[in-house]
C-alpha cells in the first residue's frame, strides 16, 4: 500500500497538467499512473465491504467491481467516439490476464514452490466459460467480415445479451448452487480492517477520482498518438489494461507467493471471463443507447491472440498444476503478441 500512496501524487499532477493545457502528454502519463493506486483502493474497498455483507453478496460485489476502472477508462472512450480504443482494450484484457497476470504469478510462485497445484473443476469451468465467450466474439466478426449486411447491430445486440444471460448463470452458478467447487472465492473473507462506513467512503472518492482522470487521459490519446508515433491499437490492447488492472495483477502474483494458486487463476482467468462475457456485451448496449455504437467485429489479429491465449491458457490449466517453466512460456507468447501489436 506505501507504493500506492506514493502514486497518489500523480493525481495533482495530472489535474495541473490538464488545466495548464501545459503538455497533454505528461497529462496523460500522469493520468495512468494515477488510475494505477486508485483502482486498488477500489479494489480493498470492494473487499472490505464484502467481509460485511457476506460471502454470497460479497463475490458479487467483487465479480462486480473486478474490472470497474478499466470499465470507466472505455466508457469516456467511447463517449468520445474512440470505439477501436474500446474493442483493443477489450482484447488486451482478456490476453493480459491470461498470458501476462496468470504468467508472472506462475513464473515466481513457481521459483518459490517447485510445483503448484489448484482446482482443476474450477479451473474447467473458467476455461469453458471463456471458450463459450470467446464463440460469441468470433461468429459475430467471421459473419461481418463475410457479409456487409445492415444486420450488424442487432446481431452484436443480440449475442451480447446472450453473453449477459450465460454470465449471471454463471454467477448463480458460482456463488449459489456450486458455490462449494468455488471455495477460494470465499478466502477473502476474514476480519475487516476498516469500517464499513470508512470503505463506502473511499470507494465513492476513488471510483470519482477514476472518473476525473479517465477523462485526463482519454483526451490525451490523440495527442500522445501524434507526439510519440504509438497507435491507438497499442494503447487500447496494452496500456489501458494494465493500468486498469494493475493492482488486480498485484493481488494475484501475490497469492501466487503465498502458494494460494487456486486464488491466482480465479483472479486472472475469472477477469477475463467477466471482460468478455459482461463489459464488451454491456459497452454495446451503452454505445447504442448514447448514440455510439459499437459492433463486435474484431480485427483478425485481435481474433487470432485471443483464439490463442485462451487455448493456451485451457491447455496449461489442465492437469491442475503449474510450474515456473509453464508461466514463462504464457509471458513469453504475451511479449510476442504485444512486440506485434507495437509495430502494427
Amino acid at each position: 500500500m506505501k507504493l500506492l500512496n506514493f502514486l497518489l501524487l500523480a493525481i495533482p499532477v495530472s489535474i495541473f497538467f490538464h488545466l495548464t493545457n501545459s503538455s497533454p502528454v505528461l497529462a496523460f502519463l500522469a493520468a495512468c499512473l494515477s488510475i494505477i493506486p486508485l483502482s486498488g483502493y477500489m479494489g480493498k474497498a470492494t473487499e472490505e465491504i464484502a467481509i460485511y455483507v457476506g460471502p454470497s453478496i460479497g463475490g458479487l460485489l467483487n465479480a462486480t467491481f473486478g474490472n470497474a476502472a478499466e470499465l470507466i477508462i472505455t466508457l469516456f472512450a467511447l463517449k468520445s467516439g474512440l470505439v477501436e480504443v474500446v474493442k483493443a482494450s477489450i482484447t488486451g484484457s482478456i490476453i493480459g490476464n491470461l498470458l501476462l497476470v496468470l504468467g508472472l504469478s506462475m513464473l515466481l510462485g513457481g521459483f518459490k514452490f517447485k510445483t503448484q497445484k489448484f482446482n482443476r473443476a474450477a479451473a474447467g469451468m473458467h476455461t469453458s466459460m471463456l471458450l463459450l465467450a470467446v464463440t460469441g466474439l468470433i461468429i459475430p466478426a467471421i459473419f461481418l467480415s463475410k457479409h456487409t449486411s445492415p444486420a450488424a447491430e442487432p446481431l452484436s445486440l443480440g449475442v451480447a445479451a446472450v453473453l449477459i444471460l450465460v454470465y449471471l448463470l454463471s454467477l448463480l452458478f458460482s456463488l449459489h448452487t456450486h458455490k462449494d467447487v468455488f471455495r477460494p472465492s470465499q478466502e477473502h473473507s476474514g476480519t475487516p480492517q476498516w469500517t464499513k462506513l470508512k470503505a463506502l467512503l473511499i470507494l465513492l472518492t476513488a471510483t470519482i477520482l477514476v472518473v476525473m482522470e479517465s477523462e485526463f487521459l482519454v483526451s490525451g490519446i490523440e495527442p500522445v498518438v501524434n507526439t510519440l508515433g504509438i497507435s491507438e491499437l497499442f494503447i487500447g490492447v496494452i496500456i489501458i489494461p494494465i493500468i486498469g488492472n494493475a493492482a488486480e495483477h498485484t493481488t494475484s502474483v501475490m497469492m501466487a507467493l503465498k502458494n494460494k494458486m487456486e486464488i491466482s487463476l480465479e483472479i486472472a482467468i475469472g477477469s477475463s471471463t467477466q471482460i468478455a462475457l459482461f463489459v464488451a456485451p454491456l459497452l454495446v448496449f451503452i454505445g447504442y443507447f448514447i448514440g455510439k455504437p459499437i459492433d463486435l467485429l474484431f480485427t483478425s489479429y485481435e481474433l487470432v491472440v485471443i483464439i490463442l491465449g485462451t487455448v493456451i491458457t485451457a491447455i496449461i490449466s489442465m492437469d491442475g498444476r503449474s510450474n515456473w517453466l509453464e508461466g514463462a512460456q504464457l509471458l513469453a507468447s504475451y511479449v510476442i503478441m504485444a512486440l506485434a501489436f507495437l509495430f502494427v
